[in-house]
């Protein structure tokens, strides 16, 4: 079962520099000490610090499923090269994904929320350095497919993008531009790709009931994308 956390707002505004940079683990937060990046110590710290490996964040018109997907990706654990990962409350590796899969779908089909937002470090769709992430492709997305999702918010990839699922109303958004950038190899011919930026930045999400509005800036607060997605229909009771 997921932890939740509650957030009231009629109005949701957030600011993402390296997405879920402080919310999920990532690859290179595997590599270190995870339990200690877990720990509840780090909350009484700096109350703005949360970590968990799956979360749902309820924002009253909005709710937010935090996945944790470094354990997805199989060369992670057949070819980690000269990496070491912490694998502590991931093994049996299989059960854990199959028991992730399961908590997203139910809290997906639970959800009453107007706009629905699943967050994972790994790309699904991208035409950055790291190309389409296989596993979520084939084990995640159809979840999100299946149950209206709006948006994947993702980090990984250090860019900021915009890409629209050619299959259901699913827009992928990467905002990984907090660090390293300028990597130089990315497929401006990628289906679906609206907007890349190869180079450092941020992007804001600002919502209410009836619509979204998302924009990408760079590193000095310039405008670089915007895009408004409109709610107009909501099946929930």
């Amino acid at each position: 079962m997921w932890m939740i956390q509650h957030l009231r707002s009629h109005l949701v505004e957030f600011i993402l520099l390296r997405a879920c940079r402080n919310s999920v683990l990532g690859n290179h937060d595997y590599r270190g000490d995870v339990e200690a990046q877990l720990s509840p110590i780090l909350s009484q710290i700096d109350r703005k610090w949360f970590c968990k490996r799956s979360f749902l964040l309820n924002a009253e018109i909005a709710d937010i499923f935090f996945v944790d997907t470094t354990p997805f990706v199989t060369k992670y654990f057949t070819y980690p090269k000269d990496h070491k990962y912490d694998w502590r409350g991931v093994t049996p590796r299989q059960t854990y994904i199959a028991n992730v899969l399961k908590d997203v779908e139910s809290a997906l089909e639970y959800s009453t929320a107007k706009w629905k937002i699943v967050v994972g470090h790994h790309t699904i769709r991208t035409a950055g350095h790291h190309g389409d992430t296989k596993e979520l492709i084939d084990q995640l997305l159809p979840i999100l497919q299946a149950n209206d999702v709006d948006f994947y918010i993702n980090g990984h990839d250090h860019c900021l993008q915009h890409i629209s699922c050619t299959e259901s109303p699913i827009q992928f958004l990467t905002s990984g531009g907090g660090s390293k950038a300028w990597k130089g190899d990315f497929k401006l011919n990628k289906v679906g790709l609206e907007f890349y930026y190869d180079g450092q930045g941020f992007m804001s999400v600002q919502l209410n009931p009836n619509n979204a509005h998302i924009k990408y800036y760079d590193a000095f607060g310039k405008a670089l994308h915007k895009f408004k997605v409109l709610k107009q229909f909501h099946s929930s009771i």
